[in-house]
């Protein structure tokens, strides 16, 4: 198992920035696959960046490329995501989870998932 904590979120002003951070423990050297994502009560989960864990590809969701960057400290054992230029849409429940393998969809099959920090943007 690997369990994650969220930590980072808060309130900031439209056009300033925040990092998310992720801390992982546990079987950590089991997970392919970590990513960020978000929900806004009554809407989907959205899945906004992502990382293969083992080369370090990144990829985003068109509603944030070019403005968020997900990073990981392998000796940490931690993942970030640095936020720029937020808007009041990038508003949500931020959550880091965890995949240990491929799948068609790079936003699926997460089995491991935080408890979620808040963002909110005004």
């Amino acid at each position: 198992h690997v369990q994650l904590v969220e930590s980072g979120g808060g309130s900031v002003q439209a056009g300033g920035s925040l990092r998310l951070s992720c801390a992982a423990s546990g079987n950590t050297h089991i997970t392919y696959r970590m990513g960020w994502f978000r929900q806004v009560p009554g809407e989907e989960r959205e899945g906004v960046a992502m990382i293969y864990t083992r080369v370090g590809t990144t990829d985003y969701s068109d509603s944030v490329r070019g403005r968020f960057t997900i990073s990981q400290d392998n000796a940490k054992n931690t993942l970030y995501l640095q936020m720029n230029s937020l808007k009041p849409e990038d508003t949500a429940m931020y959550y880091c989870a965890a995949a240990t393998g491929f799948a068609e969809s790079r936003w699926a099959e997460y089995a491991y998932w935080g408890q979620g920090t808040q963002v909110t943007v005004s």
